[in-house]
């Protein structure tokens, strides 16, 4: 099934709170959540919450408004939660955050057995979009090639990046606000 992926990942967490308060920790992680969900909602479907990283669904099988235009919508939403977080206010963002889109064929629906069962996407494009992210500086969305072809203009710096699990250097795009 055709899914596109969002992974959405804050930027020096771990370090930002090593040893620190867990409840400014959770502050932190449930204002970051609200900002996803308040963006991100109606059209994508947030799938995990990993720590202070998002995963995010956009499955036009599902949602058939967003056949032909998941492309548009996952670089809209990617835009969004960047600014719903501070970018481009002018002001620091209360996190520093990297986003990282692929759009591909995956297989979605229940994985596991028994207690352990989890709906979600797996496949390739679920790894690239995960690799993406962790590509991506502070205020940086990486989108693949996959994405870019069905954007109606070209976005961002064409850039050839060497990505855990991948043979081949990938051709990715820089983007930001």
């Amino acid at each position: 099934m055709l899914a596109g992926i969002l992974f959405a990942d804050i930027r020096g967490f771990t370090a930002t709170f090593d040893g620190g308060n867990p409840e400014q920790a959770s502050t932190v992680l449930r204002r970051f959540y609200r900002c996803a969900e308040d963006v991100l909602f109606p059209d994508a479907m947030i799938d995990k919450l990993i720590g202070d990283e998002v995963m995010a669904l956009y499955l036009p099988d599902f949602k058939p408004k967003l056949s032909g235009h998941v492309p548009a919508v996952m670089l809209d939403h990617a835009r969004g939660l960047l600014r719903a977080v501070g970018y481009g206010s002018g002001r620091p963002p209360f996190v520093e955050l990297g986003i990282g889109l692929d759009l591909g064929e995956a297989f979605v629906g229940n994985i596991g057995e028994r207690a352990l069962v989890d709906f979600t996407a797996v496949g390739d494009v679920v790894n690239t979009a995960a690799r993406l992210q962790a590509q991506a500086a502070g205020g940086e969305i990486i989108i693949s090639e996959r994405v870019a072809n069905g954007l109606p203009a070209p976005v961002g710096t064409r850039v050839q990046l060497t990505l855990k699990g991948k043979r081949e250097p990938q051709t990715a795009y820089r983007v930001s606000l």
